[in-house]
């Protein structure tokens, strides 16, 4: 009984050995397949990293190339700019060169002119010292004789012929002084007509006539109904943004573009130019390339300066003066550019200083800032001659400048050759036939006065003149004038233009109120 229970002790001690090592066995499977499953998962990571890597690698080559390709294209036109920089410096430098060549074969001609003039003089001379010696000795002789057959003394005598010669010396000293006057005034005319048509001459620049219109030319006739809109909103909303009227005409593949000031219209044409090329064109479109485009404008202005003073070669002049000059582009006087005739006046001057033997850079800085205050009639109020002045004097101009600008229309006495040298310059630019309208002048008074009358209005935020002045447009601000009060601001607008102007046929007061809310979601 006792061997039956030690067996059967021994065989469940076997069992349970075997079935440790069974589990044992199982959970070394486990382990396996787990450390399997770990290291299938590590080769997928490691792959993924392998092409995170590759990617990263390629995206950096990519715009290793980009920024390569950037950076040569930027040195070809730095290159490119310093090529056309250095040719245009090299121009100038030559022009510079002929033209010191040519003052300095003048100078050497005014040499010769003077050696000669010296000669004749030193022979006039001699030969009046021989004259007067003869009439010395003629004058003893006739003493001497006067003495010999008359009872009067040596004294007397020369009294006496004296006073019978003092009357007829007078008189040939009279007619000497007058001929000598005569001929200085002959030579001084000669003179200033030589200087005035070598000035003229050597400037050969074209007469800008500037227009009341522009024309956009458009891809095809399709584009006029895009530039209309749907019943009209798109050419509503560019005229209200621009203040320049659009005119649309049978002329095939073109549109007209209709105001008196220079500047707005130069932007409306770069915007309906822009809208044009990209297709889209709708009124929040319209609104965001028209301030897009005033935006550059500014800039163009301060370039349009630069250049101008750096080809005059006058020095430094400060940054807002030079953005004045600029702006002078789109300012007319009677129908003339007022930059084209500023740059004409100061190449003029330069060259008349330099004739009378005054300083030329400095002539021709004061010709070209003698009409600055015209850029600054359409925002304030006065003539440009004392706006004028009292921004250069503001920026510390040269007092000659000032002069210049005073005296260009009498308001001064010209108080040097420069002064002077403008003063004529500028009479010469005007006063060339055909150069100035007179009719075209009293019109955009006439216009620009519409606009004046309707801005000192309390809540007007801007007012356009359009339809060649036939109505005024004036838009009003939204939280300052109610609907009723539109109307009376219409009635007082047109009450005062017909108190102060004077036009021919009818004008229409258009007010105009706007109320717009915008929001984000």
């Amino acid at each position: 009984m006792s061997s039956v229970v030690l067996y059967c002790i021994i065989i469940a001690l076997f069992v349970m050995l075997l079935t440790l090592f069974i589990m044992r066995k199982i959970a070394y499977s486990k382990m396996l397949i787990h450390i399997d499953q770990n290291n299938a998962k590590i080769k997928v990571l490691e792959s993924e990293i392998d092409q995170l890597l590759h990617n990263r690698h390629a995206k950096m080559q990519e715009k290793e190339l980009k920024f390569e390709q950037q950076l040569e294209k930027r040195k070809d036109e730095l290159e490119s700019r310093f090529n056309r920089e250095l040719y245009a410096l090299d121009n100038k430098y030559y022009n510079l060169e002929t033209r010191l060549k040519e003052q300095l074969r003048e100078c050497e001609k005014n040499n010769h002119i003077i050696e000669s003039t010296k000669v004749e003089i030193l022979r006039q001379k001699e030969e009046q010292k021989r004259i007067l010696a003869q009439c010395e000795m003629t004058r003893d002789k006739l003493v001497s004789a006067l003495t010999g057959h008359s009872a009067l003394t040596k004294e007397e005598s020369k009294k006496l012929l004296l006073e019978c010669l003092e009357g007829e010396l007078a008189q040939q000293k009279a007619n000497l002084i007058r001929r000598y006057e005569n001929e200085a005034k002959e030579e001084a005319k000669k003179r200033a007509n030589y200087i005035i048509a070598q000035a003229t001459t050597r400037f050969a620049g074209d007469f800008a006539s500037e227009r009341l219109i522009n024309v956009v030319n458009l891809p095809n006739d399709e584009m006029k109904g895009k530039i209309i809109g749907k019943e009209g909103r798109n050419i509503r909303a560019f005229e209200a943004v621009s203040g320049v009227n659009l005119i649309i005409e049978d002329t095939p593949n073109a549109i007209i573009l209709s105001s008196f000031n220079l500047y707005r219209r130069a932007i409306a044409t770069k915007t309906l130019e822009i809208l044009v090329e990209d297709g889209r064109i709708q009124p929040s479109r319209i609104e965001e390339i028209y301030e897009k485009v005033k935006h550059q404008m500014e800039e163009q202005i301060y370039q349009d300066g630069d250049e101008v003073v750096l080809d005059l070669g006058v020095g430094y002049i400060h940054p807002e003066l030079k953005k004045l000059i600029g702006k002078l582009k789109y300012r007319a006087s009677f129908g003339q550019n007022a930059l084209c005739h500023s740059l004409e006046v100061a190449r003029i001057a330069g060259t008349i200083a330099g004739e009378l033997g005054g300083d030329e850079k400095l002539a021709r800085r004061a010709g070209i800032l003698h009409d600055i205050g015209k850029a600054l009639t359409d925002e304030q109020s006065g003539s440009h001659v004392d706006l004028g002045a009292e921004v250069c004097l503001r920026y510390k101009e040269h007092p000659v400048v000032i002069n210049a600008i005073r005296a260009h229309h009498g308001h001064e006495e010209s108080q040097s050759v420069e002064c002077s040298a403008v003063c004529t310059a500028d009479v010469l630019s005007a006063a060339r036939p055909g150069a100035r309208h007179e009719m075209l002048e009293n019109y955009l008074n006439r216009v620009q006065n519409l606009e004046k009358i309707a801005m000192e209005k309390f809540g007007v935020r801007q007012a356009y003149a359009v339809h060649a002045g036939r109505e005024v447009r004036v838009i009003v601000r939204a939280d300052l004038v109610n609907d009723s009060q539109t109307i009376v601001l219409a009635k007082e607008i047109a009450n005062d233009v017909k108190q102060q102007l004077q036009y021919p046929g009818e004008i229409k007061v258009n007010v105009i109120r706007e109320i717009r809310s915008v929001e984000i979601a």
